[in-house]
């Protein structure tokens, strides 16, 4: 459907914790995870190469990058000889992708590509996106965080993140520490044990650092 190499180009104006290094990184983990899961791995790849998109449009107008993303795939792949369903089907999967979204995964390529780009925001790599991410933003290093931040609900933090107040803390204690259990095949929930671990012990230290206890 699409290549790596044609891909390339429509990532030129995405920023450092989702360009093309980050795709590249979710299409890897997908097909591993897709081969894995017997998920089909022509409508998996385009899906991966082509979920992020649509993110400078979110940066700039706070539009919806997954819904976003979807609608550009569509676009990319309609003057191919790709059958309209499979067409379809990427986009599905890119519209779905979105940990703070309101739509669910519901085929197996939305699983895999789900838990492919969630795997990419935790463990060391998600660390320094994260941090990445909040520089961009001008935001500070650290802040205390309260309790409730971990209770709520991902589609309530949709603009949490571009806040004035928001700290890799913050998304640490209501995204990442949630993503393992976010998981939906077990090949994702194997690899998130890892990476869950590395970066809960990094932001205990952090903490400790912090309170110049360590």
């Amino acid at each position: 459907m699409i290549t790596v190499e044609e891909a390339f180009r429509y990532y030129r104006e995405n920023d450092s914790a989702h360009g093309f290094d980050h795709v590249l990184r979710v299409w890897r983990l997908a097909m591993r995870i897709g081969r894995e899961e017997d998920a089909d791995i022509e409508i998996l790849q385009a899906a991966a190469l082509l979920h992020d998109i649509g993110r400078p449009v979110e940066a700039a107008t706070g539009a919806d990058h997954a819904t976003v993303s979807a609608a550009r795939a569509r676009e990319i792949l309609a003057g191919r000889d790709i059958p309209p369903q499979r067409v379809e089907a990427v986009a599905r999967a890119i519209a779905q992708h979105r940990f703070r979204g309101t739509l669910a995964p519901d085929t197996i390529e939305a699983r895999v590509l789900f838990d492919a780009d969630k795997l990419d925001a935790i463990g060391a790599i998600g660390v320094a996106r994260a941090y990445a991410v909040a520089g961009a933003l001008k935001q500070h290093l650290w802040a205390e965080v309260s309790d409730d931040i971990a209770g709520r609900r991902p589609e309530e933090g949709r603009e949490d993140q571009w806040s004035g107040g928001h700290t890799p803390v913050h998304e640490y204690r209501f995204k990442l520490a949630n993503l393992r259990e976010r998981m939906f095949t077990p090949t994702g929930r194997r690899i998130a044990q890892e990476r869950h671990r590395v970066m809960v012990a990094f932001f205990e230290r952090l903490e400790r650092e912090v309170s110049g206890q360590a």
